[in-house]
């Protein structure tokens, strides 16, 4: 039986929805910085109504788990449990970095990625990817949040071309371009849920799919720096 698996991701300046049902995908994207909360609702209706499903005849959710806008992974794993809880539905947590590196194969055919989110405070989300034979991705050690200077220093590439995808590299171009890897400079900006739903595949044919009340984001930096009020520990 095809499986049917609806993507909502609002993690970054992007926010977009994707219905997979067997291999079709249909989706709706928009670039919104502030106008998450408006728009993804209108847009899971219109996805649902275009493939003719209703939120109780999927196999799961996915969302869009971070790293990225602490705010928008926020309000994308808040938006997401609450379709889930109202349709029992099981959710899937996507990399936003590894979302990426999908747009940029398929975009590119590129099967190896760099993807580079501007992380703010001086900083990027990063990771590294290489697609395998059955067109899922693994990632080279970890996600991590990095300076710039500090990725130069400890970067270590494996051969071959590697297509860079994300707002880091423009955010830093001088920097990263020192990376020792023979580069090939993307489109692809921000993750997709389009490319959400082909991980989310993966995802749930391995037994990740967890139960709404315990679907968690991913923010990878573990401390924020910030004022601390007056007492505050």
């Amino acid at each position: 039986m095809s499986n049917k698996i609806l993507a909502v991701d609002t993690a970054t300046e992007n926010c977009s929805v994707a219905l997979m049902v067997g291999d079709d995908i249909i989706s709706c994207c928009e670039y919104a910085p502030r106008e998450h909360t408006t728009k993804i609702l209108p847009m899971v209706d219109a996805v649902l109504a275009e493939g003719g499903v209703s939120l109780n005849q999927l196999d799961a959710l996915a969302f869009g788990r971070g790293p990225g806008s602490f705010t928008g992974v926020r309000i994308g794993i808040g938006i997401a449990q609450g379709l889930a809880f109202g349709a029992d539905l099981p959710m899937l947590g996507i990399s936003t970095l590894a979302a990426m590196a999908q747009g940029t194969y398929r975009t590119h055919q590129a099967e190896q990625v760099l993807a580079a989110i501007d992380a703010r405070m001086g900083e990027v989300y990063w990771g590294q990817y290489i697609r395998q034979s059955n067109g899922d991705w693994l990632v080279k050690d970890r996600e991590i949040v990095v300076k710039p200077d500090v990725l130069v220093e400890q970067f270590q590439a494996e051969n071959g071309t590697w297509f860079t995808a994300g707002t880091g590299w423009e955010s830093y171009p001088e920097l990263l371009s020192q990376l020792q890897a023979v580069q090939v400079q993307g489109s692809v900006l921000y993750p997709d849920s389009a490319d959400m739903v082909h991980l989310a595949k993966f995802a749930l044919a391995r037994g990740e799919a967890v139960a709404a009340e315990e679907a968690s984001p991913v923010y990878v930096r573990d401390t924020v720096t910030w004022k601390k009020l007056p007492g505050r520990e």
